[in-house]
């Protein structure tokens, strides 16, 4: 008997981009760009993407590092979109607060609240909340634990080494859901993919370089860890993040993205010591195959089909606000990708897997 088909959720991540523009040099305020957000998610909802996901950030150039706040101020103006953070760095944060803040926003929402929970690919946090670097692995490993714990009851016992203990306090409020949706955010390792699976909890993979089809064999390791823990893989969700903008015309859509896709990766470079990002660079990423979903509708769904097709995918964030990207442009992307995108990809899926 042939199994149904596992719906593909689509939906849109973002940092809250406040970069200059790479031409003129303005930059919008936090304030400016928190506000855009909420209209965003309501776009979101209307045009039927499944979810929005804003990632926590400590960065001059960001303006979300408070996401359950910004998901709650579109909480009672949206039905049906998921709102989730994207991620929380978990590591440099207090469980317990993080899940009454997302616990909060599930009330808020009526069960539409997500923790993704990671590391973080930044380090401000950790000097900003007094955490050593040194302790970075320990403190996820640690804070996850009682993350956990706090989702499982109401009444919580626990020690660890980097947090005073509790000792059969009470966590409120509780959140709709049961239990409250905890996904792990993962930058491509084995070790996240194997303790996801292994804690049976759905997994991101961040996917923002080469060619996606690489990320198979992670995709293997988490089932089969989760498999030796017992849990069903079948049930497990696994989704993945890309940097993407679409546009009328593939060329269109690469003129527009191309300037503040450049600024910003070449920013980071300097960073951390890349060498410079080029027009060839981005037109590789681009291609069928890369890790870039730039261009219009039917090309950004056939790319999109594609990793259903190699990864067995279950939900696909679209992260459009990478640089200074015009706020029109943002909204025109979330649009196309609801009414335009989000139609084929569910059409070729079915067509694909024979439901």
């Amino acid at each position: 008997m042939t199994q149904p088909t596992k719906r593909m959720e689509i939906g849109i991540s973002t940092f809250l981009d406040a970069s200059p523009d790479p031409v003129t040099g303005v930059a919008i305020s936090h304030a400016e760009r928190m506000r855009r957000s909420v209209e965003e998610i309501v776009l979101a909802d209307q045009v039927g993407l499944d979810v929005y996901g804003i990632g926590e950030h400590h960065r001059a150039n960001y303006a979300a590092s408070s996401p359950a706040v910004i998901l709650a101020a579109a909480a009672s103006m949206t039905k049906h979109i998921r709102l989730s953070s994207a991620v929380t760095v978990l590591s440099s944060a207090d469980p317990v607060r993080v899940y009454q803040d997302f616990a909060t926003l599930d009330g808020l929402s009526n069960g539409r609240a997500e923790i993704m929970a990671g590391r973080g690919s930044f380090i401000e946090s950790f000097p900003l909340f007094g955490y050593s670097l040194e302790d970075y692995d320990e403190l996820f490993e640690e804070h996850l634990e009682l993350l956990l714990a706090v989702r499982a009851s109401e009444k919580v016992s626990w020690r660890g080494g980097h947090r005073p203990a509790i000792d059969n306090l009470g966590v409120y409020p509780r959140a709709v859901q049961d239990p409250l949706p905890v996904w792990i955010a993962s930058g491509g390792t084995p070790e996240s993919a194997v303790r996801a699976g292994t804690l049976g909890l759905p997994i991101t993979f961040a996917i923002i370089g080469g060619m996606p089809e690489r990320f198979a064999p992670l995709v293997s390791l988490y089932k089969e860890a989760a498999a030796r823990a017992g849990h069903d893989p079948s049930k497990l969700q696994i989704a993945s993040h890309s940097h993407g903008f679409i546009g009328d015309t593939n060329e269109q859509a690469a003129e527009l993205y191309y300037p503040s896709t450049h600024a910003a990766m070449n920013k980071l470079g300097r960073e951390r010591g890349w060498p410079p990002y080029t027009r060839d660079s981005f037109d590789a990423a681009r291609s069928l195959r890369g890790a870039l979903y730039v261009g219009d509708p039917e090309y950004v769904a056939e790319k999109i089909v594609l990793l259903r097709k190699n990864l067995g995918l279950d939900r696909f964030f679209l992260h459009v606000d990478y640089g200074s990207l015009p706020h029109s442009e943002m909204l025109r992307t979330i649009e196309y990708l609801g009414t335009k995108v989000a139609p084929i990809v569910h059409k070729e899926i079915a067509r694909m897997e024979g439901n």
